[in-house]
């Protein structure tokens, strides 16, 4: 797998990302569209690949999923759906671009969470690319299985304390 340095994808990245909003805004009436995973990290290296989260009320949350699928995008085999998720490949092929829709309030909005913690914390972008060069030879599944331990490692630490009411 060859990982690109960001220098190499993120302003191009970027562009697709203004692109892709204005689809999205035309689309979904009341979604909210979020940059997320590496290439929304300044100094993260990729793939190259463009990941976009649709946040939407929970009530629209499968007709955003129809009406996205009505415009080209495929649901991504072999990840998880839930009424609270859905991930999709665009028909795009000139990027890699894929979408994450996810239920506002839920579970799911750590995908900016994730992304907000490594913007406010460089150390964790240079833990992060270590983890991606270090499991860069490894097969496919074994790399996103390296990368989704950092990801849960930083969740935990980003949690917010819960401070008792007695």
């Amino acid at each position: 797998m060859r990982l690109l340095d960001p220098v190499d994808y993120q302003i191009a990245a970027a562009r697709v990302v203004e692109g892709v909003t204005r689809e999205l805004a035309a689309l979904i009436s009341g979604c909210r569209v979020e940059h997320v995973g590496a290439s929304a990290i300044p100094g993260a290296i990729s793939k190259g690949d463009v990941d976009v989260c649709v946040v939407v009320p929970p009530p629209g949350h499968s007709s955003a999923v129809l009406r996205l699928e009505a415009a080209g995008y495929v649901v991504k085999a072999d990840t998880l759906r839930t009424p609270e998720l859905c991930m999709l490949l665009s028909p795009r092929t000139d990027v890699d671009l894929a979408l994450q829709v996810v239920a506002q309030g839920s579970r799911f909005e750590f995908f900016m969470r994730f992304r907000d913690a490594l913007r406010g914390d460089q150390s964790l972008v240079d833990q992060y690319n270590a983890v991606k060069r270090r499991a860069a030879g490894l097969s496919h599944g074994q790399y996103r299985d390296a990368k989704a331990a950092f990801i849960a490692s930083v969740l935990q630490s980003a949690a917010p304390a819960v401070i008792p009411t007695d």
